[in-house]
């Protein structure tokens, strides 16, 4: 028998060991512990030892009202589930923590993959990922969890995530190499057209909860709200990076006069060039550059209508989270009007660059997919196109496991909960 013991870690010790831990990510840190606490939900910092060395942790959060008290670990715990003695030992530990807390369950979602696939959805070598975790799966049912199942669809804590191995990508050139063709185009695009990215202050978020709140009721999601943003940047500090793109619209209407006085003088030669001696070559020429043209004095006459609304203006914005291990893309928003202007995919390339590639971090997570893959008139198509666009992988979670600590007030609760939906 190994010898194991549960302890308490401080928020620096735990912040040490989810930096390290191969599933550690930023729900399982200090800063998600501030930011629950915020809230009001109890948080602690619990961790097992084996010879010295703490091998499992776990962010604690017990929620209490006056209906029900409840234990929850976000995107965790930090174990290796493979390792059945450990397993066992934490959560029969974690049940009776909870237990002790007044809870009538405990919910935990591990962090850890049941599978990988490729970016399409599609099956990989077991040597690639691509393995289910099913024994896993089989040890927590075996402890008393209930599985909530291999679901399909967005969840609070996604169960499908979009991720891109950043391996040996070292510069932007490489960087924007590794894209698809056409995201590669939108973002040059982007860049051509007077989009600058820039990260916003504290003193700036109403900007971010605007455009994100804009989205929310364009798409149906939840809107967090300004309110929860200025926490959630209090309790992430230097970590969480609120960025928005923004449409310097002088610099792009100078750009497409230069474009268009450029495309008036082509135009100009080759009329002068097909009147003195017509040949269809020339004609073929002058047919494109005078729609090139056309289509350029369109774009200009759009971006003085463009420019009535302000001479900088923000089209996208996006909320960043870095770990350790990684970089998370968690909130976005974008304008529609501008949707022209490709600023979503250039405010992706530049926290790929800056946040990950610059610093040596090689995972990037674009967070939550449904998990959908085969239905073009799927409500999350967009998003996943967008993000596939970007030329990364899918990891598959395990999903939510639920333990009754105190059965019968459990029993109660549910079909207390059950009634309530009839």
């Amino acid at each position: 028998m190994r010898a194991f013991s549960l302890v308490t870690l401080s928020p620096e010790a735990f912040d040490d060991f989810s930096a390290h831990h191969a599933d550690g990510n930023f729900q399982q840190t200090s800063a998600a512990g501030r930011l629950r606490a915020g809230q009001g939900i109890e948080v602690e910092y619990l961790g097992v030892q084996e010879n010295g060395t703490i091998v499992a942790g776990a962010l604690f959060e017990t929620h209490r009202s006056r209906l029900s008290t409840f234990s929850v670990v976000h995107d965790g715990p930090l174990c290796d589930y493979r390792d059945r003695e450990l397993t066992e030992y934490f959560m029969t530990q974690l049940k009776q923590h909870a237990k002790a807390k007044g809870s009538a369950q405990m919910e935990i979602v591990p962090e850890m993959p049941y599978c990988l696939h490729d970016s399409r959805g599609g099956e990989l070598p077991a040597d690639q990922g691509g393995a289910p975790a099913d024994d896993a799966v089989e040890t927590l049912k075996n402890l008393g969890f209930m599985h909530d199942g291999f679901t399909i669809g967005y969840t609070a804590v996604p169960r499908w995530r979009y991720l891109k191995d950043l391996t040996g990508i070292t510069d932007e050139k490489s960087l924007l190499k590794s894209y698809d063709k056409r995201t590669q185009w939108s973002v040059k695009r982007a860049a051509s057209m007077g989009v600058h990215v820039r990260e916003l202050g504290e003193d700036g978020l109403q900007v971010f909860a605007d455009i994100e709140q804009a989205t929310a009721e364009r798409r149906n999601f939840e809107y967090r709200g300004e309110a929860y943003f200025r926490k959630f940047k209090q309790a992430y500090g230097s970590k969480a990076h609120f960025m928005v793109a923004q449409i310097h619209i002088g610099e792009y209407i100078a750009d497409m006069e230069s474009k268009c006085d450029a495309l008036r003088k082509k135009v100009d030669v080759l009329q002068a060039k097909y009147d003195e001696h017509p040949t269809t070559k020339t004609e073929r020429q002058l047919g494109e550059e005078s729609r090139n043209l056309a289509a350029a004095e369109k774009r200009l006459t759009e971006a003085a209508e463009y420019a009535k609304d302000g001479d900088v203006l923000p089209a996208a914005a996006s909320l960043f989270v870095e770990h350790a291990r990684e970089t998370v893309y968690l909130f976005s928003g974008s304008v529609e009007k501008y949707k022209p202007f490709y600023a979503s995919a250039l405010i992706q390339h530049d926290a790929m660059l800056h946040l990950c590639v610059e610093r040596g971090v090689t995972r990037y997570n674009f967070y939550g997919i449904n998990g959908v893959f085969d239905d073009p008139e799927d409500e999350g198509r967009g998003v996943l196109e967008f993000k596939q666009g970007f030329n990364g992988y899918v990891e598959e979670l395990m999903g939510s496991f639920v333990l009754p600590v105190r059965p019968l007030t459990f029993k109660l609760k549910t079909a207390l909960r059950k009634l309530l939906r009839h």
